[in-house]
């Protein structure tokens, strides 16, 4: 993979400290084939795992989709879940929909049954105004190793501020370049959501919304949603923004005590068409910070 010069120093500064120097405060780091690094201070803060090995059954099942793992305040370990554990098809920061229509059958890219979503290229990787923005191209595949959709997936990873650790953008184009494509399926089952990783305290989940009250599978269009939870004995609090370009109807899956939350929506793409849509992930070391800091969060993003 080429990297612009000055990036390329970023990189190998902020992730190996070449020459003692001091680590850079956003680099880049890429295991080629494997994954890549977002550091922080030297430090991983998140890791885009984009490897697709079918050698072996095995590894193809680990691999058939990309994600975001999130990482603790130390770069240690991902408080997100990989491969594996309860329900292995969710991992990190995700996308999908279990009911694709597409040229008269239905497939699910949720669940990965029968077909993957396959890292192409990085056709941008920069880091400009205090944020490391990063680019994947991937190809939804049908079972018969045709592509569905092509996406282009851009993710932005920030410092954060007023106890925010970190400031994560989902930005997801969807093309239906290969013919029309409805998106459907249900607020457990489709959508943009994050799952913590495997053995979270269950009894001590728990969920916020913009109000005190809020029937979660009766309401519509929240401009966000927000869990904490606990692993490892350690407090993590994660809150996922709604664009308000974002399409309208759509409902949440925020409730479920192992974690896995997020925002489902319908759509039809039309032939040659794009969907784009845009959330922001706010990670919080401890306790939720309240209302009000969200609401200012909340905010910027929709501005």
């Amino acid at each position: 993979m080429n990297f612009p010069l000055p990036l390329l120093a970023a990189t190998l500064a902020g992730g190996l400290g070449i020459g003692g120097l001091a680590a850079e405060p956003l680099a880049f780091k890429d295991t080629p084939g494997k994954h890549l690094d977002v550091l922080v201070e030297g430090k991983v803060a998140a890791r885009y795992m984009y490897e697709h090995d079918t050698s072996t059954k095995a590894l193809a099942h680990d691999t058939y989709k990309p994600y975001l793992h999130v990482f603790d305040a130390e770069g240690k370990a991902p408080i997100t879940k990989g491969a594996g554990g309860d329900y292995t098809h969710h991992r990190g920061i995700f996308i999908g929909w279990n009911k694709i229509g597409f040229g008269g059958k239905t497939y699910d890219r949720w669940h990965m049954k029968g077909g993957e979503i396959v890292h192409q290229e990085f056709p941008r990787q920069e880091i400009k105004d205090g944020a490391a923005l990063f680019t994947s191209r991937t190809l939804w595949m049908a079972e018969e190793e045709r592509p569905l959709l092509e996406e282009k997936r851009t993710m932005k990873v920030a410092p954060g501020r007023d106890g925010v650790r970190l400031v994560i953008d989902f930005h997801s184009e969807l093309h239906a370049k290969f013919g029309a494509v409805s998106l459907k399926g249900d607020p457990e089952h489709a959508g943009i959501h994050y799952r913590p990783a495997q053995g979270v305290d269950l009894k001590a989940t728990k969920y916020w919304f913009p109000e005190e009250k809020v029937d979660v599978p009766k309401a519509r269009d929240l401009p966000w949603a927000a869990e904490t939870y606990v692993l490892g004995g350690r407090k993590h609090t994660v809150v996922q923004l709604n664009h308000p370009s974002n399409p309208k109807g759509t409902r949440h899956s925020a409730y479920r005590d192992y974690g896995r939350f997020g925002m489902f929506f319908e759509k039809d793409i039309p032939e040659g068409g794009t969907l784009e849509v845009r959330y922001r992930f706010l990670i919080l070391d401890g306790e939720f910070p309240g209302r009000e800091v969200i609401a200012k969060f909340q905010d910027e993003f929709a501005k």
